[in-house]
C-alpha cells in the first residue's frame, strides 16, 4: 500500500527536479541555443558605405553618380526614404548602429571619443542567440568591451588611407562559408567615399558635365572634386556587387536579411558635421527574399538606433530585455505596417571638430526643426575649412566659396548659410529637400515650429541633455574615458 503511494511520489518528484534543473541551467547560460534552432534565423548582412549623402545616390534622386549594384539591390527590396542617424559623424553614428541608444546615453556624442563601459552592442544581444558576430573594414567605434565583433579582414580599416588597400574576399566568404551551421551578423563598413577621393575613375565624370546639388556652390574647384567624390561612389558601389556576389555563392542569400546604407552626409559643407536633411538623412536599403516586398518604398520613419531593436526581433527575440533607444520596424520590413516613429532626432556636438557649436534637430519627414544653442558663435569646422599639418589645403574648394562670395550672391549666400546660423530654423524638406529657405520667422509657420520646438524639448529632457554644457571640453574629455558628466535616465 505505502509502496503503492511512494513509487509514484518520488517519480513525481524526480520528473519535478529534472524541469527546474533544466529551467536552472537555460537561465544562467543564456549562450546555450541548440544548432537546430539558431540555423531557423535568419542571417544578417550589413554593407555601410562611409560618408555618402543620401540624395547623391540614384536611387535617392542623385543625378550624377551610377551605382548599378545598389539599383540592383533597391529593385529587389524595401527603400526608405525616410531613414535617420542621430549624429552626422562616423563614431557616434556607428555606436548608435550598434547600440540601438543615441549618442548621449551610450555616451559617443563627439567624434573621435567613447561609449561608455557598461554599453552593450550587436554581439552582447546576438550571440546569446547562436549568432557568429564578425565585422570588416571600418570599426571606429570603442571600448572594445562594448563592441566586441570578431575581426573578419580583407577591407581597409583605414578611411584616410590614400589609396585605399585593395580588398580580398577571402576571410569574407569563409565567414559566409563556415560550417558550423550557425547563423551569422556581418557588417562590411567600406571606407569610401570618404576623403580623400582617390578611388575610383574620375574621367568618368568630367567636371563642366556635373549637375551640383544645389546646395554646394558652383566653382571650378567644386567641380573637380564633386568629380573626384563620385568617381568614389561608383568604386564603392563595385565593392557592393562583390559583396552580393560572395553571398550569392555561399548559398546563404535566400535566408538573410542584407541591408545597405549610406551613412552621413559627405565632406561637403552643409552635410557631414551638419543637423540639416542632407547630414543626417541616410540611405537604407533592405533585401530579404520571401520576406520583404521587391522593388518597394516606404515613407515610414527610422533612425539607427532601431536597427539593432529589428534585427533582434527577426532573430525571434520579440520581448528585447535591452535598453534600448530605438524600436523594432520589423513589421515594416514585413508590409504589415506603414509607419513606424513619428520623430526622428539629431545633436551635433562640435568638439573635437571646431569650437564649441551644439546643434539640436528633429523631423517628422516633411519639416525639419533645428535649434542652433550658440547662434551667437560662428561655425568652424577645421577639416572641411582648414588645413593639414603638412602645410596644405585639406579642401581647397571652401577657399573658392569664400573668394567668390564678392561677386556671386547664391555663393555668399552658402557661405553665410554655413558659418552664420540663427538661434531657430525651420524647413518645409518635402518641399525643399535641401532646405536653403527658413521659414522659422514666417507667420504661417509658426504652429509647426512651436510643436516641434515642444517635442525637441521633450526628448532632450528625456536624455538627459543639458544642450551647451555638453560641447564643452570637460564633458569631451571625460567622454573620451568611458565617463559622462550628465547621466541620461535610464
Amino acid at each position: 500500500m505505502i509502496e503503492g503511494i511512494l513509487i509514484p511520489l518520488i517519480r513525481s518528484l524526480y520528473l519535478a527536479m529534472r524541469i527546474l534543473c533544466s529551467v536552472i541551467i537555460l537561465l544562467v547560460t543564456p549562450m546555450s541555443v541548440s544548432p537546430a534552432v539558431a540555423a531557423d534565423r535568419p542571417n544578417f548582412l550589413i554593407i555601410m558605405a562611409d560618408d555618402c549623402t543620401y540624395n547623391d545616390l540614384p536611387v535617392y534622386g542623385g543625378q550624377n553618380a551610377r551605382t548599378p549594384n545598389i539599383d540592383r539591390l533597391a529593385s529587389q527590396g524595401l527603400v526608405f526614404n525616410r531613414a535617420y542617424l542621430a549624429e552626422a559623424m562616423c563614431q557616434p553614428c556607428r555606436a548608435e548602429l550598434f547600440s540601438g541608444q543615441y549618442p548621449l546615453r551610450n555616451g559617443c556624442a563627439w567624434n573621435h571619443s567613447a561609449s561608455r563601459p557598461q554599453t552593450k552592442s550587436v554581439p552582447h544581444y546576438l550571440e546569446p542567440l547562436g549568432y557568429r558576430v564578425g565585422l570588416a573594414g571600418k570599426v571606429h567605434v570603442k571600448p572594445a568591451a562594448s563592441f566586441p565583433f570578431k575581426t573578419v579582414g580583407g577591407f581597409d580599416p583605414n578611411c584616410v588611407r590614400d589609396p585605399t588597400q585593395p580588398h580580398d574576399l577571402t576571410s569574407l566568404k569563409n565567414f559566409f562559408n563556415h560550417s558550423t551551421g550557425q547563423p551569422f551578423f556581418l557588417t562590411v563598413a567600406l571606407v569610401e567615399p570618404h576623403v580623400p577621393w582617390v578611388m575610383g575613375d574620375a574621367s568618368q565624370y568630367p567636371p563642366n558635365q556635373i549637375k551640383l546639388p544645389p546646395n554646394i556652390a558652383d566653382t571650378a574647384r567644386s567641380r573637380e572634386a564633386f568629380s573626384r567624390y563620385l568617381a568614389e561612389i561608383t568604386y564603392m558601389d563595385g565593392q557592393v556587387g562583390e559583396i552580393l556576389d560572395a553571398l550569392e555563392q555561399s548559398g546563404e542569400a535566400d535566408n538573410t536579411l542584407v541591408i545597405f546604407t549610406s551613412e552621413q552626409g559627405s565632406q561637403f559643407p552643409g552635410c557631414k558635421w551638419t543637423n540639416w536633411d542632407t547630414g543626417v538623412h541616410t540611405a537604407l536599403i533592405a533585401r530579404w527574399p520571401g520576406r520583404i516586398v521587391s522593388d518597394n518604398r516606404t515613407d515610414a520613419i527610422v533612425q539607427y538606433a532601431d536597427v539593432l531593436p529589428t534585427l533582434l526581433h527577426a532573430a525571434g527575440n520579440e520581448q528585447s530585455t535591452g535598453n534600448f533607444d530605438g524600436s523594432s520596424f520589423l513589421s515594416v520590413l514585413l508590409g504589415e505596417q506603414s509607419t513606424h516613429r513619428r520623430y526622428a532626432y539629431g545633436i551635433h556636438n562640435n568638439l573635437p571638430e571646431g569650437p564649441a557649436y551644439p546643434i539640436r534637430t528633429i523631423t517628422d519627414g516633411e519639416y525639419r526643426y533645428i535649434r542652433n544653442l550658440l547662434p551667437q558663435e560662428i561655425y568652424i569646422e577645421k577639416h572641411l575649412m582648414g588645413w593639414t599639418g603638412d602645410g596644405k589645403l585639406n579642401n581647397p574648394y571652401w577657399q573658392t566659396w569664400v573668394r567668390d562670395s564678392w561677386k556671386d550672391p547664391r555663393t555668399y549666400h552658402l557661405v553665410k548659410r554655413y558659418i552664420n546660423r540663427p538661434a531657430e530654423q525651420l524647413y518645409h524638406t518635402k518641399e525643399d529637400p535641401f532646405e536653403l529657405t527658413n521659414l522659422a520667422t514666417s507667420p504661417d509657420y509658426t504652429w509647426i515650429r512651436t510643436k516641434m520646438s515642444d517635442k525637441l524639448d521633450q526628448w532632450m529632457r528625456s536624455q538627459g541633455d543639458p544642450g551647451v554644457p555638453e560641447d564643452t571640453h570637460a564633458a569631451l574629455e571625460a567622454a573620451r574615458k568611458g565617463a559622462h558628466l550628465f547621466f541620461p535616465p535610464q
